[in-house]
């Protein structure tokens, strides 16, 4: 699988849209003179600075095929990642997954405290609609409303959420290949899917326009949660910046447990070929979505 984008266009390219994602942080989480400062700063300890940021390229890089404003797209963006950051709070809490260390700092628990981190966690929840909302981020009403629609749809109990739920119960029962799958393409899948589709409708592309990224996504997300699950078997935490081999402790199965180190990774790159091949009616536009497809088996953290 070739791409036209080179290694150092797409290091460019992440480089970018984490500057434009803290910038827009940075203006959105000014630290009030206030009892509200910890609460800001919190946010801002968890949403500013280190993170992939792979939700946010891939909605700009949709959003820029169908030439959108860039400071719209990222406007966007950053409320996919606040949806994003927000969950990793919570999931990093005692409660659930019970982490020190995330994105290579110390987890908003830690930093502050519990309360801290569940009230900025539910801030950050609560400033992605807020930003959606608002008219800087479109000025069509109707596509602010299907953009809130589909991150309101990807974050509940249909997306994210249920996936975390199906997560938590994965330490108490034996999950089946299919079972394992549902619930990545639900906790994982549904957020990188929603990124494809939000930069489409900001694309103004109908709903009928949409199954070859949707496909896409699909394939994608399913190849980042593989690439997870053998990140977290042999991976480096210095790299990650983040605890590894918890799956393992907890019992869960995963899709390395499953189908074994070699299988998985044969399913992950089988999942971006197929990903990249749903592109096929695209030209030089999509180059970026198909670097990115690429990157998604290869990276280390």
């Amino acid at each position: 699988m070739t791409t036209a984008i080179s290694d150092n266009a797409l290091a460019d390219a992440f480089r970018q849209i984490s500057a434009d994602v803290d910038a827009c942080f940075d203006a959105l989480l000014t630290v009030p003179d206030d009892p509200r400062a910890v609460l800001f700063q919190a946010m801002r300890h968890a949403a500013i600075g280190g993170g992939k940021r792979v939700r946010p390229l891939l909605l700009t890089s949709t959003a820029g095929m169908f030439n959108v404003d860039r400071g719209l797209a990222v406007r966007v963006a950053c409320a996919v990642e606040a949806i994003h950051v927000y969950s990793l709070i919570h999931d990093d809490m005692p409660c659930m997954d019970n982490d020190d260390m995330r994105r290579g700092k110390p987890t908003v628990h830690k930093a502050f405290n519990d309360a801290v981190a569940v009230l900025a966690g539910d801030s950050l929840h609560a400033l992605a609609f807020e930003i959606l909302a608002g008219s800087q981020s479109h000025p069509d009403p109707f596509i602010r409303s299907e953009l809130i629609y589909t991150l309101a749809e990807a974050s509940g109990p249909n997306g994210m959420a249920g996936g975390q739920m199906m997560d938590l119960e994965a330490e108490k029962a034996k999950f089946d290949l299919p079972t394992v799958t549902k619930l990545q393409r639900l906790k994982t899948g549904a957020l990188i899917a929603a990124s494809v589709e939000m930069g489409a409708i900001l694309g103004n592309v109908p709903a009928e326009g949409r199954g070859q990224l949707r496909a896409y996504a699909r394939d994608i997300g399913l190849a980042f949660q593989i690439a997870d699950d053998i990140m977290d078997e042999t991976g480096d935490e210095a790299k990650a910046g983040k605890a590894l081999h918890k799956d393992a402790a907890a019992g869960k199965e995963t899709f390395l447990s499953l189908l074994g180190l070699e299988r998985a990774r044969e399913q992950a790159f089988f999942l971006v070929d197929q990903a990249v091949g749903h592109l096929a009616s695209y030209g030089r536009e999509a180059d970026t979505l198909r670097a990115l497809a690429r990157y998604i088996v290869e990276r280390d953290n």
